[in-house]
């Protein structure tokens, strides 16, 4: 079952609630992270699934599923990850790669279905599940969009400093610190109606993890046996959290008649996040929190003529 909501032609997915009722409810979940569900009226054999990124909802990918259901004539499927979107995150305490593969299969297993061809995205955590499942899954038989994925962090000159970072939040070291780091830290729950205030390191600490699951991906790859897969790369030069390494990885282990990169030039100086956002997020007093990508009609464009093999 589904239930509307305002201003998205997507419904609140609570199919998907009773699959992951362990830890989700309508009820748990602040309003405007709820897990969306856009499903064409007649049959379509297309369908994709979209991931947010990690601190933040399925909101964040709505205006791209928006989209693809309206304009491309997908069904459009956007789960929330574990311990997303919560009323009361616990500090993500707790938080498991392994839940965000299962909400992800889970909607792969839905879209396919509904659909003869499903494609999957997401934007920076959402972008690198999107990967990995792309890599790994005999159901994902249409395109990978990526959307600043973060298949590496960002730092340093070709993302050294990022390397690091990734090495050490896979040590015993950030569960240490974590209660000396916490202890000045707002509240996850702040002004942001679409996420929380700052990236857990809980959190961070199950994205390295999943960083260094689809870096032994790519090293499987080379020119001999490519990643065959349709791939759409949107990034930006001014991302300071997903180095665009990564991409530049996946594109020379990839056949280049598939790969189309779309990279934003640095004086555009558009965010990780604001990539995907077609209009701005303000908190309660109207205070922008998050920009919009002054491009997102033209990235729009380029995905339907990728879309149709121009």
């Amino acid at each position: 079952m589904a239930k509307s909501i305002e201003g998205i032609s997507g419904q609140i997915w609570d199919d998907y609630y009773e699959k992951f009722e362990a830890y989700f409810s309508r009820d748990l979940v602040r309003d405007g992270c709820h897990p969306l569900i856009f499903e064409q009226v007649e049959p379509t054999d297309k369908a994709i699934v979209l991931v947010h990124g990690l601190s933040d909802s399925p909101y964040f990918m709505s205006a791209i599923g928006e989209y693809f259901y309206q304009k491309l004539g997908y069904n459009v499927y956007l789960p929330l990850l574990h311990f997303h979107g919560l009323k009361d995150p616990k500090e993500m305490e707790g938080v498991e790669l392994e839940e965000w593969k299962a909400n992800v299969r889970f909607a792969i297993n839905v879209a396919e279905d509904n659909a003869e061809k499903v494609s999957i995205g997401g934007l920076s955590t959402g972008g690198a599940l999107g990967f990995y499942m792309a890599a790994t899954s005999p159901r994902i038989d249409g395109a990978l969009y990526l959307f600043s994925a973060a298949l590496d962090l960002a730092g340093g000159r070709l993302g050294l400093i990022g390397e690091v970072k990734e090495r050490v939040l896979r040590t015993f070291w950030p569960d240490l610190l974590k209660p000396i780091l916490n202890r000045n830290a707002p509240p996850l729950v702040g002004d942001n109606p679409y996420g929380y205030s700052h990236v857990d390191l809980d959190g961070a600490q199950e994205l390295a993890r999943l960083i260094k699951e689809t870096d032994i991906l790519l090293k499987g790859f080379s020119h001999k046996a490519r990643f065959a897969k349709r791939v759409f790369a949107a990034h930006s030069e001014s991302d300071t959290t997903a180095s665009l390494e990564g991409i530049r990885e996946l594109q020379s282990v990839s056949d280049p008649t598939l790969f189309h990169p779309y990279i934003f030039h640095k004086d555009l100086e558009i965010s990780h996040a604001s990539l995907v956002l077609e209009d701005t997020i303000a908190n309660n007093e109207g205070q922008i929190i998050k920009d919009a990508n002054p491009q997102f009609a033209e990235m729009m464009t380029e995905i339907k003529q990728f879309q149709d093999g121009n």
